[in-house]
């Protein structure tokens, strides 16, 4: 069963950054984009010392969430610095609600995104999201942030290499992923759609 999530809502007077529209950020020149997506990234990238700096990151999520299902910008996102740092959040966040809106971020830019770029690291984004399910298999409500981020990189990874003319394998998806995927929905686990 699909659940539709709710829409996010992020606070602007606790972002720590231009809260500008995906349109704006679409338009943007490259020097803006970067200067952007630095103040993001260093955002993100920064330790959590207390709840204040937990909700501010998370805040920060919900704001990418937004902006993520414009196509440019979610096209611009995940071929950035800033895709590594959420597979680095995704992997060590000590907290799990900071996890959980990474890889919804994470799902919607694979949703989103209308060109991927060879060199972005969405086979080691896909073997994540793998191990994270499988340590985490008894956890249903991990399980349902987790795979339709998953699910969502698959797509992406199969939609792109159908649209080239010489298809060759850029993104290596390990059988585990698979097998993870198929043994969730044997067990009937009801999914968030981002």
């Amino acid at each position: 069963q699909i659940m539709k999530q709710a829409p996010v809502r992020f606070d602007l007077k606790t972002l720590h950054i231009p809260s500008y529209s995906a349109e704006k950020l679409s338009s943007m020149k490259d020097m803006d984009w970067n200067d952007f997506l630095q103040r993001v990234c260093s955002l993100l990238d920064s330790p959590e010392k207390n709840t204040g700096a937990a909700r501010s990151k998370l805040n920060l999520l919900h704001y990418l969430c937004t902006v993520a299902v414009h196509k440019e910008v979610a096209s611009r996102l995940i071929s950035s610095q800033l895709f590594p740092i959420l597979l680095q959040q995704l992997r060590a966040a000590p907290n799990w609600d900071i996890r959980a809106k990474v890889a919804r971020v994470i799902g919607l830019l694979a949703s989103h995104t209308a060109e991927l770029g060879e060199n972005v690291p969405v086979s080691e984004a896909i073997i994540l999201l793998t191990e994270l399910i499988r340590e985490n298999f008894r956890n249903s409500k991990l399980k349902q942030c987790l795979l339709p981020a998953l699910g969502e990189l698959l797509y992406l990874i199969a939609t792109q290499e159908e649209k080239r003319e010489h298809p060759r394998e850029c993104w290596v998806v390990p059988s585990a992923a698979y097998t993870v995927l198929m043994r969730c929905l044997r067990e009937g686990v009801r999914l968030f759609h981002c």
